[in-house]
């Protein structure tokens, strides 16, 4: 694994993380996940190989990552307070996150240092995988579906999400400062 990839690895595990402390459900919330998955995609999506079972890796991994995503999303806490709507991953969220990151780092690294190179080749042989841009397109799109699926289960949520108004003034006390930007 390259410098590069061991960052985007961590930073898209870091993005749940950040989550683990409530937080306003923002645009920032969708945007940077969004751009960092996009970011992977463009650096190593460079086809999407269709001959023998590719598809059928691909198909199954991106259901893998659909369903860790989906989990993800709803366990994620969504509440209203003070018209906002507020995030916090849960500990099952969170878990699934890194389950679905860390197979994907520990299959890349476990094939790179030898000790799953053979078995994947012949996995592919036996199963009609064609060549190591399926398994990339794979796991790209398993985590590009992960991340997907998990953010719009977290919008369609937080639509179903009651909006709590602040209380209104009575006059006694001093307005609330908003000091967020």
């Amino acid at each position: 694994m390259t410098t590069s990839d061991w960052i985007t690895d961590i930073a898209l595990i870091l993005v749940v993380f950040r989550q683990l402390r409530e937080g306003r459900l923002d645009l920032k919330s969708f945007l940077i996940p969004l751009g960092i998955v996009a970011f992977v995609a463009h650096t190593y999506l460079d086809s999407i190989p269709t001959a023998g079972n590719d598809l059928m890796l691909i198909g199954t991994l991106m259901g893998i990552g659909a369903a860790l995503g989906v989990a993800g999303g709803v366990y994620t806490r969504i509440r209203s307070a003070g018209g906002h709507l507020l995030i916090k991953a849960g500990a099952v969220s969170a878990i699934l996150w890194v389950v679905g990151m860390g197979a994907r780092m520990g299959f890349q690294l476990w094939v790179e240092h030898g000790g799953g190179s053979d078995d994947v080749a012949r996995f592919s042989v036996a199963h009609h995988i064609t060549s190591d841009q399926a398994w990339v397109a794979a796991f790209v799109l398993m985590a590009l579906t992960e991340v997907v699926t998990r953010l719009a289960t977290i919008f369609v949520r937080s639509r179903m999400t009651p909006r709590a108004q602040p209380a209104p003034l009575t006059g006694r006390e001093a307005p609330a400062v908003d000091t967020l930007v």
